[in-house]
Formats: structure tokens, sequence, C-alpha cells
């Protein structure tokens, strides 16, 4: 807040009135999961209290891409650690502790990470909601996030009644190039690892996992998660992909399609997945190619900004859903967004320098208001495929493509009314004059 205006804030109750759409504004976006009155429908909390844990999977005799002996056509074998993030709804009544999440970023080529914290309505520890059967979602960040970014998903969620596990994949920093094939590499790895780890706890009636339904699994990735979620879910990867070949000693082209080890990179149960601004769909790289993606079988979102140059829109995430022609399949697209509306509003420790910024800031829209519009169809996705809600279908299926085409009904008369949906109408959950700037465009599965 600038000094003049920290001033005038400090005077009295009239001054209070005066800077309230300010700190309105600030305290919106001081927890991200909890979206603003400008959200659509299905974006809100939920109704669960929701716990916070953090725990360690280890995988033994994993490839370690980044030390390859080409001289003897060898790697190194380790044990890979993960740390994975669980939410999950909790028991009313306990004392409330909200969590503040810690989380760094890569700043600029040599300069020191930029450190923030992110502030939570999450409780560490607190005792599992009790109730079975609740969908499993796996949350797979972007290269060289942290899952402390993407908050405005996870507790939203779990508020909702799902467990959330969101993978810390330990990337190198984005800054340093050469290192780009380990998380080529590892995404769809950790991400089939770690689900089939939880699915055996969630089996063995694990007590922070019991509630989780195994058979029902959501994947949900942004950037380079969305590769990974997207090849974990079916997306078999070709051998002829420049992506799959730049891996050292050609440890990923085992895991290409029609390869020995290609099973392995398969998560089961999986009955949704969400690809957020996903990399791989690009012609350059051909990660999956058209008889790679119409392997895909599960309903599948896409969310991209039109205007992404870092996956690409209509030579990248476009031909995702062109080519998944056996995936039910939805596409969002925010008109002259970019490639960075998949993380939380900027904490204040990531607004001093431009570069951090941009980790979280699409310079065209609001961060809190793409979270929400975000939430709302996901949880309209999961709920309908993962949940099995079938009055969900009303929020994602309309005649309507853009946003601001649909008409809205004459009757309602209330400013912050939610449309009814409907044939030609605004979309379902959404309020007069806030579809403006987004498109929606589904398709049915091919014979």
């Amino acid at each position: 807040m600038p000094l003049r205006q920290l001033s005038l804030c400090g005077i009295g109750l009239l001054a209070a009135s005066i800077c309230g759409l300010t700190l309105g504004a600030a305290t919106d976006e001081s927890l991200p999961s909890r979206p603003g009155v400008d959200a659509p429908e299905l974006a809100l909390l939920g109704p669960n209290a929701v716990g916070y844990r953090t725990i360690e999977l280890s995988q033994p005799d994993q490839l370690d891409v980044l030390r390859y002996d080409a001289a003897q056509r060898t790697f190194p074998h380790v044990t890979r650690t993960l740390t994975v993030d669980l939410w999950y709804p909790a028991r009313a009544g306990h004392e409330t502790r909200p969590m503040l999440y810690e989380g760094a970023l890569p700043s600029e080529p040599d300069m020191p990470d930029a450190h923030f914290t992110v502030s939570g309505l999450a409780t560490r520890d607190a005792p599992p909601a009790p109730g079975a059967d609740r969908g499993l979602v796996i949350v797979s960040h972007g290269y060289s996030n942290v899952t402390a970014a993407l908050t405005w998903l996870t507790e939203n969620l779990a508020s909702k009644g799902y467990v959330v596990a969101a993978i810390r994949h330990g990337d190198p920093p984005l800054t340093d190039r050469a290192k780009t094939s380990e998380p080529t590499m590892r995404r769809p790895l950790d991400i089939a690892f770690v689900a089939r780890e939880l699915q055996r706890r969630a089996r063995a009636g694990e007590p922070l996992l019991a509630g989780a339904a195994a058979d029902r699994i959501a994947l949900i990735g942004y950037s380079m998660g969305g590769y990974g979620v997207l090849t974990a879910a079916g997306a078999s990867l070709s051998a002829a992909s420049s992506a799959v070949s730049s891996v050292p000693g050609g440890a990923l082209s085992a895991y290409a399609s029609g390869q020995p080890r290609a099973a392995e990179l398969l998560v089961t149960g999986v009955k949704a997945v969400v690809a957020i601004s996903p990399f791989g769909g690009a012609a350059r790289l051909n990660v999956w190619g058209a008889a790679g993606l119409a392997q895909l079988r599960v309903p599948l979102l896409l969310i991209v900004g039109d205007h992404d140059q870092s996956v690409g829109y209509r030579d990248g995430v476009r031909n995702i859903f062109d080519q998944a022609i056996h995936a039910p399949r939805y596409l969002l697209v925010y008109e002259n967004a970019g490639h960075s509306i998949g993380l939380n509003p900027a904490p204040m420790g990531m607004r001093q320098r431009l570069w951090d910024l941009d980790w979280f800031a699409d310079p065209v829209w609001r961060t809190s208001r793409v979270n929400a519009v975000n939430l709302h169809f996901i949880t309209a996705l999961l709920d309908r495929y993962v949940n099995g809600e079938p009055d969900r279908a009303a929020y994602l299926d309309s005649s309507v493509v853009e946003g601001s085409a649909g008409t809205w009904p004459a009757e309602l008369t209330r400013y912050d009314a939610y449309s009814p949906g409907g044939a030609g109408r605004v979309w379902k959950g959404f309020q007069k004059r806030h579809v403006a700037g987004l498109q929606l465009y589904h398709a049915a599965p091919a014979p």
C-alpha cells in the first residue's frame, strides 16, 4: 500500500470507509482459496473444514538422467524421495490454526531465489472428517513451481470433500536450460508412482487416506504438470518426439507407445483430467502426436490463454483438444491471456521484480478472477465425472461458445444473481456481465 494511502487510512472511520475498496481487494487475495463476490457459483468454498499434512514417498532404483555417462552409456540408480502435500476434509469443531505456507521460485539468472508466504485456511494435522468414498485428486505443478503457489485449488477442493495430493517434484531451476530433460522424464513417472502409492494406502485403510476412493481419481496439472497428467491418463508418448528423444540415453523412449515400459506411466481409476496451459501440444515437440492423443478416453478439461507464448494456443493446446478425439472434452479459453493462469495471486514477496511477478500474474487478467472461473469449471467436471453428479452437466454443456454471446434471463433482476443456463443463455452459474473474454468449447468422443 502506498505511504500516502497508509497515512489516510490511519486517521479515522471516514478514512477507513474511503479505503474500503483497497482493503477489501487485498483481503480477497490474501486467502487464495476463498473466491470473491464476482466468482461463478461453483467456485465458492465447500462446507468442510480443511486439514493439511505432508508425507514422504520413496521410490528406489530410479535413473538419474542428469548424471548420464555417455561414454559408458549408463545411468546411476538412486532412490527418489518425493514430498507430497495432502489437503483433506477435516473434523468439525477442532482447534483451528490456519496455515502460513512458505515457498520459493527461481528469480532472474544470477539472482537468488525469490521467497514468499501464502495465508491459508487449512489446519496442519487436523483430524480427518469421518466418511468414505471421497474422490482422490492428484495435482502436479509446473516446471520449477511449488505446491505453496497452488492453494487456490488444493484448499478449495478439499473444502468440497475431495482428498487432494499435490506433489513437490523438486525440479532443477527453470533458468538452467541444460537440465530440462529431468522434468520431461520425471513428470509422468512421479504422477504414476504417487497415484499408485496413495491408491495402495487408501485400499489398506491408512487413516489419512481411508476416506479416499482408490478407483475414482482426478489428475490436475499446470504447464509441465499438464504434460504429466495427460500422459499418465493415457496419452501415449511418441518415439518420434524431439522432447522424448532429448532425454539422454533413450531413457524416456523406453516408455513411448509400443515400448515395454509404456504401461508404467499409466494411472488406473482416472475419471477426469484437468490440464492448465499444458506443455507438449506444439507440433515442433510432437510429444504424443495425433495417435498418442487419440488414446485418451477420460473426460478432459483444457484451460489456456489464447496469447500463451510458452506452450502455444492454436499450435499447442488447441492441438490437444482437436486430436484427443476419443475423450469427452472441454476447452476453456481466456481471450488475450498468456501462460500465467495457474497460480495463486502474487504474494507480496513476489511483487518486487517483474520476473518474479510474472510467475503469478497475467498482464491482462486479474489472477483471482481467473482462479475463480477455473474453480467453477474444475468443480463441475470433478463433481460430474468423479463424484457421479449428473446435474453438473448443465454447468459444462452449453450451445454458447463466446461467453458474452449468451442472453440474460429477463426474470432475473437481482444484481448478483446466477444464470440458470439453458439454450442460448449466459452459462449456468455466472453473473450478468461477468462472462466477457471467455470461450468454452466442448466435443463428444468420436465413435
